[in-house]
């Protein structure tokens, strides 16, 4: 144990040793997100922020060269994946282009074509920085035991050396059948992994395999879990906190951004790093900014990416957000965070409403092993079931979600032989297939 805990230090200590001899540029950027935290990010700073990335897009790339250099950024265009992809070149910065040490992160394709996103080193060192605080800030610190669970795709996977270095365990979650699941459980407690990071549904699927098995836990050495790229519903986050005896606290991130956000400790509300990010929330039926404590889309400008500048970007995630400010700083706080607008469920009114409703409600139903709803139209509804059928009650869970859709919502229950993972490794519990509601 001493022996591990000494090595673990060693390479928290090697790295910030490395970064030292290069300059210290991670170090710096960790201090300043460290400020952030405590004390708000600094307004004007983040003003000049935006004008020097705008500034720079206008005259680098071939989408903003029409506009004014000074054009304020309420009226630049919003951008989504499919304009990124459609204008792919557009975007890119001349003077980026050819950099060396760009790097190229891709989309997982959950839900539409994966989108290639370049990354020059000043963004690649911030989100470096970004990740370590934001890790450090759940409890988890470079160097300590890692298991990393998720689709490993080519561009992503890890040579064995880097496994090494980063003291880290790539688990596969292309399948998450029980006896998939049992070799990763083996795995964490063979080599003593002190740290989970993974997407919420395959980590949502160990916690329930453990509770349907009675799995001992004891000989575990896991003390902080961080659920990435979905949202992990409340009962689900609980479960595995009891399970493993130690804090569940979700990053908000996604591949072509980075680590954005970290889940606080009581709640569903999320902190945003506001020196990476700057954030507008836009009403759902149009551009204008949505209220304080009012559902609307999350709207992204990158401050940090000048080889593809990420301006204004509508991501299709949804969120209510409180922004406070002081002394000439603000902090911005997502207190729910609802995920994909095109997997928004919505009432026999047309009200939205938010997926706790489902997954708070099924989670843990007698019987049930999986589970998908999809509204497929303006009054109905189908709920997908896998599990022990001599055990679930179907009548019992409609009407546990029925009060929250309207007592005219037409639902149907379809047993299903098992819920399918998707191409990007994850699965996909609530989806809204209606046309009235469909996004492109």
């Amino acid at each position: 144990m001493k022996q591990d805990n000494f090595l673990e230090k060693a390479r928290w200590s090697g790295f910030f040793a490395l970064d030292a001899l290069r300059g210290g540029r991670v170090k710096e950027r960790y201090r300043q997100d460290l400020k952030a935290y405590r004390y708000g990010t600094s307004v004007e700073e983040t003003r000049d922020r935006i004008r020097k990335l705008i500034r720079h897009a206008v005259a680098t790339t071939a989408y903003y060269k029409g506009y004014d250099p000074e054009v304020p950024l309420e009226q630049l265009p919003l951008v989504d994946k499919n304009i990124f992809r459609d204008h792919y070149d557009d975007f890119r910065s001349l003077k980026y282009i050819n950099a060396a040490g760009n790097r190229v992160m891709t989309t997982s394709g959950s839900t539409g074509t994966p989108l290639a996103m370049v990354q020059d080193k000043r963004k690649i060192l911030c989100n470096t920085a970004d990740s370590i605080f934001l890790g450090a800030l759940a409890g988890y610190h470079i160097g300590e035991k890692t298991a990393f669970i998720r689709v490993w795709v080519n561009n992503v996977k890890k040579s064995r050396i880097r496994q090494l270095a980063e003291n880290m365990v790539m688990m596969e979650s292309s399948s998450l059948s029980d006896d998939a699941i049992r070799g990763m459980l083996d795995t964490i407690k063979r080599e003593g992994v002190k740290v989970l990071i993974g997407y919420s549904s395959a980590l949502g699927e160990i916690s329930a395999y453990i509770r349907r098995t009675g799995e001992d836990m004891s000989a575990y050495r896991v003390h902080a879990i961080l659920p990435i790229s979905e949202t992990m519903p409340d009962p689900v986050r609980d479960q595995l906190a009891d399970q493993f005896s130690c804090p569940v606290r979700a990053w908000y991130s996604n591949e072509e951004n980075g680590i954005m956000g970290l889940q606080d400790k009581e709640d569903n509300s999320y902190y945003i790093n506001s020196e990476s990010y700057y954030y507008e929330i836009l009403k759902m039926d149009s551009d204008l900014p949505a209220e304080e404590g009012e559902m609307g889309r999350i709207v992204i400008t990158d401050l940090t990416n000048y080889c593809f500048p990420i301006i204004r970007y509508d991501n299709g995630d949804t969120a209510v957000a409180k922004r406070t400010e002081k002394d000439g700083r603000f902090r911005l706080i997502l207190t729910e965070l609802y995920g994909r607008r095109s997997d928004l469920l919505y009432d026999t009114r047309g009200n939205a409403v938010t997926p706790y409703v489902i997954t708070n409600n099924l989670w843990n139903a007698d019987g049930v092993g999986q589970y998908r709803f999809l509204q497929t139209g303006l009054t109905d509804y189908e709920l997908r079931l896998s599990g022990d059928r001599d055990r679930m009650k179907p009548e019992d869970l409609v009407a546990r979600i029925r009060p929250a859709l309207g007592q005219d919502a037409k639902i149907r229950v379809t047993f299903v032989d098992e819920i399918p993972v998707l191409a990007s490794g994850k699965r996909k519990y609530i989806e809204n297939l209606c046309p009235a509601y469909k996004k492109s």
